[in-house]
């Protein structure tokens, strides 16, 4: 398909998909519909890591995935670390064409018949402003796939983009009047006057902000901190993700998760995709 009429076709689709909706931030229910069931608070860390990079993720019914990229040549490349840098391991070619793809063949949706979309968190490794501006530019190629922002209203579409990573990012994403992403916040984001339909998600470190491991119950006052953050960012329209939690399979892991669901955080973070799956299906039942 010539890139003309496929940005026309996705136009259209998503038109149709989100008209009247007006929220940036994942729904908290399952929509109605054929398909599988998303894992709304599954995030997959360094995605790209996996043998598949997305369709993994998708398989575990993972309804986050998180890219780190790096501006090399005037093209995203995306891996965690310089030395295992890949021309042929672009951003457009393991994520934005794929989810392309994805949203054609199922009809509008990341997972057929449900309108949730899939949150994108793009996490910049090189100076911010620059890798954005060129992060921008590809994902207005894909018009109709990404969320909008346009002149105050938020328009959803099949797939969320969040940028994370290098904070000089936000200075030339705040002069935009109109933009196919987000803005990841952080903790000294929480209470100020940046709107939800800029910061829909706000993440920061576990380990610099607890000390609760998962060992033994977890003490009251962190407890009381973690639920108090929770329940100031959703009282301002946004979600919750921390991320350094424990991941190596055990009691203390499945612990700190329980607490992280208890508290209502909304994204729990990840390498393990099997694992978080089958810890939320069985938390779930």
């Amino acid at each position: 398909m010539a890139p003309t009429t496929r940005r026309r076709a996705l136009g259209t689709l998503a038109a149709a998909l989100t008209a009247g909706v007006a929220a940036p931030q994942l729904a908290h229910a399952a929509g109605a519909g054929r398909g599988p069931r998303p894992l709304l608070r599954a995030h997959a860390h360094n995605d790209y890591d996996h043998a598949r990079p997305l369709f993994d993720a998708l398989d575990h019914r993972f309804n986050s995935v998180e890219a780190d990229i790096y501006l090399v040549d005037g093209d995203l490349l995306v891996a965690h670390d310089p030395a295992d840098l890949d021309p042929a391991r672009t951003l457009e070619s393991l994520y934005l064409a794929p989810l392309a793809a994805r949203v054609r063949a199922q009809h509008g949706s990341v997972y057929r018949g449900r309108r949730i979309p899939l949150q994108l968190l793009i996490d910049i490794k090189t100076e911010g402003a620059a890798t954005y501006l060129e992060l921008d530019r590809q994902l207005r190629r894909y018009q109709g796939l990404f969320t909008t922002y346009a002149h105050g209203r938020v328009r959803t579409g099949p797939v969320t983009a969040v940028v994370s990573g290098d904070r000089a990012a936000r200075v030339p994403m705040e002069a935009q009047r109109a933009r196919s992403a987000f803005y990841d916040g952080r903790l000294t984001d929480l209470g100020t006057a940046t709107p939800a339909s800029f910061t829909p998600l706000i993440s920061d470190n576990w380990a610099t902000n607890f000390t609760w491991q998962g060992a033994g119950p977890m003490p009251a006052a962190e407890r009381a901190k973690l639920r108090g953050i929770v329940a100031a960012a959703h009282a301002r329209g946004q979600r919750v993700r921390l991320w350094a939690t424990p991941d190596a399979a055990g009691p203390a892991r499945d612990t700190v998760w329980s607490e992280l669901l208890a508290a209502g955080v909304d994204h729990l973070n990840t390498d393990d995709l099997a694992g978080l799956e089958a810890f939320l299906d069985a938390h779930e039942r």
